[in-house]
């Protein structure tokens, strides 16, 4: 099966950039390789129950008593199954694509916000991104970054990333005009009200998008584990070689589990609790 004279062309498009900037990526991806199993490293120094307590207690924080108590019954299922260090290892990948994605996917968003021609040209961009099967994704990484954590990142990156872009953009266009306009009349610069009047109210929408990120990471966990990501995925992916639906149950269900615990966490972060009535306004009441 021959490819048309689009596919020859993206084909002849990546070679080029192997062959030109060799040296280029070898260099981007021993850097993001020492990165990423940096912080899988330190997460796996955390003792089990240390990790537990932590997890548990920022859930209590954040969400209450009855998620604290999922959120310890879902980490000891996990950690019971003998499925804690791919976990971790799935998480570092996660994390490290999650940073990666919110570090150039929120300036995109902010400068869409700011300008329409941008904005058109990424929602273009985003929808191509979103809507190219993932499995598209890991030809050119793997050609460009060889087998292992780093094309997987990349991909995950490109698959993951259109949610905060969008979002971000969402939410800096959604703040009222009329805040807008009071920064202006306060003689607020164009930055001074990006980090005090845009930033804070498209906090919300934000976060929004930093969850939807992290959920779409953790749906590419099965497919980045194809080219050596290793993690839940790779014990996936032995049940789907083996066909043993014991090892091929037990790996979606870390996923499930952790993909819950990720989902609620950061959700609660995007949402604005209200403030409690000063005890005068009460008295006055």
């Amino acid at each position: 099966m021959n490819s048309s004279i689009i596919g020859k062309s993206v084909e002849d498009i990546v070679n080029f950039l192997f062959e030109r900037f060799r040296g280029g990526f070898d260099a981007f991806s021993a850097a993001l390789s020492a990165a990423v199993e940096l912080l899988e490293n330190a997460l796996a120094a955390v003792p089990y129950p240390v990790m537990l307590v932590a997890f548990v207690a920022l859930a209590l924080w954040r969400r209450g008593v009855f998620f604290a108590v999922f959120v310890g019954l879902a980490l000891g299922a996990i950690h019971f199954m003998g499925l804690w260090s791919q976990t971790v290892s799935t998480l570092a990948l996660v994390m490290a694509a999650t940073l990666l994605s919110l570090a150039v996917g929120v300036p995109l968003g902010i400068w869409g916000a700011r300008s329409e021609r941008v904005g058109v040209a990424l929602r273009s961009m985003l929808d191509f991104m979103q809507t190219m099967p993932a499995f598209v994704y890991l030809i050119p990484a793997v050609i460009l970054f060889g087998l292992g954590r780093v094309p997987a990142v990349i991909a995950t990156i490109v698959f993951a990333m259109p949610p905060v872009v969008r979002l971000t953009t969402l939410g800096i266009r959604q703040v009222p005009h009329e805040l807008l306009e009071a920064g202006r009349a306060f003689g607020s610069t164009e930055l001074q009200m990006l980090w005090k009047i845009q930033l804070p109210n498209a906090l919300p929408s934000i976060m929004a998008g930093v969850n939807q990120t992290i959920m779409m990471a953790l749906s590419m966990v099965v497919v980045a584990s194809m080219i050596g990501a290793g993690g839940l995925g790779e014990y996936v992916l032995g049940g789907i070689q083996r066909l043993d639906i014991g090892i091929g149950f037990e790996g979606g269900l870390g996923v499930v589990l952790l993909a819950i615990v990720l989902d609620r966490l950061t959700e609660s972060f995007g949402v604005r609790k209200p403030r409690k009535a000063a005890p005068a306004a009460k008295a006055k009441a």
